[in-house]
């Protein structure tokens, strides 16, 4: 067995279908991290309990996709924004429309709540930034400054500032009583995806595509810390709840930052792509991404995550860094004041009332039009139960104290957010913190366990089926029919052997005529086919021992061409087990030279054999298709440039046979099961090639 009683740092939780269309936007409740808002080119917007099935409520009214949705601080409402540039706000407990608020000319592509009042904050792609008055239901100040689309907006904890972050590269922070920009940050060298507010000091988080989060220190508005490339794009940034930690969701991978000084305490790897949202509940961290129809949600064990320490940018350093004896840690910088009432109005600067009426529609005459949009606006309950016990509580004064919500228990198998698949039968050291009673964490226990590769899968698990037949009315005869593996596929672990026939050594039953086999014969039997494995062996060991000496010569490509050049795809097996245990030793070069070689390998059928093709696959997309995609929409360069020139044949390549590899992988998706589950992922990181 392996890995047995290893509780995992990260896992699925669940994937589900969550629209008829393509899934455009979606959200988390912040503070509870239970609640889900997906919107959709259906044009509507669905609220989801985390780890529950079954959509709680349908909200419609769009008429364009959604294309932008948040929560307010009490999770009691939820906006989105469409396509179309209009905002629709709900009342999730009174499920009701509460307010149709147009005025932006292209698609919302952020929002955000006031955290004390009843304003928000929309913005566009047509890089303008508006804040509404959800009780006048209009627009009160409009903020200009970004050149490209709004991608974040993110409000202060004492309700003063907002920061936006745009394609245009910039970070910018608005002054909401002055009503004018304080300063814009330009570190960053590509668009900025999300911003965040420490929940106590005067700091500001950003992460970009540029693959960095940098902190942005709010008193002297300078930049204080900036992390090392990530493997990809920064999606989303999350403080911790006491301030002590910055998490960064990029792709596939969540890291935990610590700053003055800068370093990384722990990296993460999670299976969910494309990160859209990040929060956290019970000490987890709950991430959801989508594709397609498709919403996944991932958990992350923080207790098993490093949020201190000596880690420095990855490396370990002999003098230890002394962690802060707060949770809030020890500086001198500001925090902030939050008044203990909602802000009051006229604190926020406001348009003149001929603004708010000019011919940009920014303010409509709420008697018309509204009155027939929010008519047409509807919120269907589709989960009564569900939806009693997460809203209506909220409005009803209890005898009881409420429920409170349990962790997401973590399954005892494999992690999920293995990326490197081991080889059956192999060896390796398992650390397993240990954590008391008094929630210390003691030394990890080391030990030497045989790895045993499990795929994970978000299906049901296959349990026999019991069926009853009575074929008379005395007796019922039970029959027991158990799940059997796919025809064609030999599993990697199996409990019969393959060319051998067990009956042949049991006695016969008691009907027919007894007869006992001799010594010879049952030698015999067992020696069958012994001298063809003989040979077979012998002529494997001598070929990985010709791959072995031209792998001493330290050319890895050499080596990889010989083990392809002996037809054995056994050989290639062997040698791709060895490589990806170490993903620096992958180079484009190899990546030509071994596609071919693993489409073959998915269509085997061995089991072991498709699971490392997976694992090779899986390797190639993380690490080289930004590169492929890059070079190969980058413009032509002036003059001769012989090393670009064979970097763009060689991708051209790749991109050639990952899209052949492509029709294998959506085939092989269709299967049920942890194979079906595997080449769904593969899939969901081979979309890109379609675009």
């Amino acid at each position: 067995m392996a890995f047995t009683n290893t509780t995992i740092t990260s896992w699925k939780l669940q994937e589900i279908v969550a629209h008829s269309s393509s899934v455009s936007s979606l959200v988390l409740g912040k503070s509870s991290g239970r609640l889900l808002a997906t919107g959709g080119e259906d044009c509507r917007v669905n609220i989801w309990a985390v780890s529950k099935p079954n959509c709680i409520m349908s909200l419609t009214g769009h008429t364009s996709p959604v294309e932008c949705i948040q929560f307010n601080s009490s999770e009691e409402r939820v906006v989105a924004g469409s396509q179309s540039g209009s905002l629709r706000l709900w009342d999730l407990e009174a499920a009701k429309i509460l307010r149709t608020l147009m005025g932006h000319k292209a698609n919302i592509s952020s929002l955000d709540f006031h955290p004390m009042g009843e304003y928000l904050a929309s913005g566009s792609v047509d890089s303008n930034i508006k804040l509404w008055d959800v009780r006048r239901k209009g627009c009160v100040f409009r903020y200009k400054g970004h050149s490209q689309a709004v991608r974040c907006l993110a409000f202060s904890p004492d309700g003063k500032w907002l920061a936006s972050a745009s394609d245009d590269s910039t970070v910018k922070l608005w002054d909401l009583i002055a009503g004018k920009m304080i300063t814009e940050f330009t570190s960053h060298t590509s668009a900025v995806n999300s911003v965040q507010f420490h929940p106590n000091e005067y700091l500001l988080a950003s992460g970009s595509a540029d693959r960095s989060v940098k902190l942005w220190d709010l008193e002297k508005f300078n930049m204080i810390s900036s992390s090392e490339a990530e493997t990809g794009a920064v999606r989303s940034v999350l403080f911790n709840p006491d301030g002590s930690c910055l998490y960064s969701g990029s792709e596939n991978t969540l890291r935990v930052y610590g700053w003055e000084p800068d370093r990384c305490f722990d990296v993460v790897h999670v299976g969910w792509g494309k990160v859209a949202d990040l929060a956290i509940s019970n000490n987890q961290m709950i991430g959801v991404s989508y594709s397609q129809t498709n919403v996944s949600w991932y958990v992350v064990d923080l207790n098993r995550v490093r949020k201190s320490g000596s880690v420095i940018q990855g490396l370990i350093q002999d003098k230890p860094i002394p962690v802060p004896t707060s949770a809030l840690g020890t500086t001198l910088r500001r925090n902030y004041e939050r008044p203990t009432t909602s802000c009051p109005g006229q604190e926020i600067k406001q348009s003149s009332e001929a603004d708010r009426r000019s011919p940009e529609g920014e303010r409509r005459s709420p008697s018309s039009e509204d009155e027939k949009d929010d008519k047409e606006s509807s919120a269907e309950i589709t989960n009564h139960e569900d939806f009693k016990e997460i809203f209506q509580p909220r409005s009803v004064i209890s005898r009881t104290p409420p429920k409170k919500t349990e962790p997401f228990p973590a399954p005892i198998e494999h992690s999920f957010s293995e990326s490197v698949l081991e080889k059956p039968g192999s060896t390796v050291k398992i650390e397993t913190p240990v954590i008391d009673r008094a929630g210390q964490l003691k030394a990890p226990i080391i030990s030497s366990t045989p790895v045993q590769r499990v795929e994970p899968t978000v299906f049901t698990a296959a349990r026999p089926v019991v069926t009853t037949s009575l074929p008379s009315p005395s007796r019922p005869v039970v029959t027991i029919t158990k799940p059997k593996p796919a025809p064609g596929i030999i599993m990697s672990t199996r409990n019969e052997a393959i060319g051998l026939n067990v009956g042949d050594f049991l006695s016969h039953a008691r009907n027919s005529k007894a007869s006992v086999m001799g010594d010879e014969e049952a030698l015999a039997q067992i020696r069958k086919g012994h001298d063809t494995m003989c040979v077979m062996l012998t002529s494997r060991y001598k070929n990985l021992d010709t791959v072995r000496s031209v792998w001493a010569s330290g050319d890895v490509k050499t080596s990889l061409d010989s083990a392809v050049s002996m037809n054995d795809l056994s050989i290639v097996v062997d040698i791709l087990n060895i490589i990806n245990l170490k993903p620096s030793l992958w180079k484009l070069d190899l990546c030509t030279s071994i596609l071919p070689q693993i489409e073959e390998l998915l269509q085997s059928k061995y089991e072991s054999y498709v699971q490392t093709g997976c694992t090779s696959l899986k390797l190639i997309l993380k690490r080289f298709w930004p590169l492929i995609s890059d070079t190969l929409t980058a413009p032509p360069s002036v003059g001769v440039d012989i090393t670009r020139e064979e970097r763009h044949q060689k991708c051209k390549a790749c991109y050639k046979q990952l899209k052949n590899l492509s029709n294998v992988v959506k085939n092989r998706a269709e299967q049920v099961g942890r194979h079906g589950s595997t080449f769904k992922e593969l899939q969901l990181l081979m979309a890109p090639l379609d675009y």
